[in-house]
């Protein structure tokens, strides 16, 4: 698919399941606990987290029980933890294509500031991104249309294109708003797979590809 770029021009990346996968973060922090309560063999707990956690259990719960430990404790450790996350194959260059053409980047997510900040800047992209809206910050998440013209505020009069993964909220407010749209399809690692359940106009992208390394900026 190919995405015309040049000065006026913004695309603009969700965060989560998009430039990585989100499981790698639950995992990541399921590790940093783990490694936290029993930092001599840390993986036979890590193991039982991450069963615990594929078999639809309440992970933290356990831990409560186990550890004596506070459940804000446990988030916190979450939220926080330095992360050990890879940007996907294609999305570092795809990045750099874009600021040859003189393009704009930009990231909309919903979550927590700080934690997706880290995630951001684990990726080893956050001097490249020129505006990122976190939903923490500004108190509305998609499919709000606030979050998204805050990146129209910020480059008014601009060629605008979001790309995504969750049909059910990421799509519907850049439509609204005549962005183009692209849906990255689920590779069996997203955290959210229900997009069957959201087949109808208002939900429905523009374009699909199965990774970004098939954007081609042109």
């Amino acid at each position: 698919m190919d995405i015309k770029v040049n000065k006026n021009t913004v695309v603009v990346f969700d965060l989560d399941d998009t430039l990585y996968n989100e499981l790698d973060f639950l995992k990541s922090a399921y590790q940093s606990i783990a490694q936290h309560f029993e930092p001599k063999d840390w993986k036979p707990l890590y193991s039982s987290m991450f069963s615990l956690y594929r078999n639809k259990q309440n992970v933290f719960e356990a831990l409560v029980l186990k550890y004596n430990i506070k459940i804000e404790t446990l988030l916190e450790m979450y939220r926080c933890h330095e992360p050990k996350i890879k940007i996907f194959d294609g999305a570092l260059e795809l990045i750099h294509s874009i600021k040859l053409k003189n393009g704009k980047i930009g990231i909309v997510t919903d979550g927590r500031k700080n934690t997706q900040l880290s995630k951001i800047k684990a990726l080893g992209i956050i001097d490249l991104i020129d505006k990122i809206v976190i939903s923490e910050e500004i108190g509305t998440e998609k499919p709000d249309q606030a979050n998204f013209k805050l990146i129209e505020s910020a480059f008014p009069k601009h060629s605008y294109w979001y790309i995504a993964d969750n049909l059910k909220k990421d799509f519907v407010a850049p439509n609204e708003l005549n962005w183009q749209t692209v849906a990255l399809i689920d590779n069996g690692m997203n955290i959210h797979y229900n997009s069957y359940k959201y087949l109808d106009q208002i939900h429905q992208p523009q374009g699909f590809v199965l990774s970004l390394a098939e954007l081609n900026i042109i």
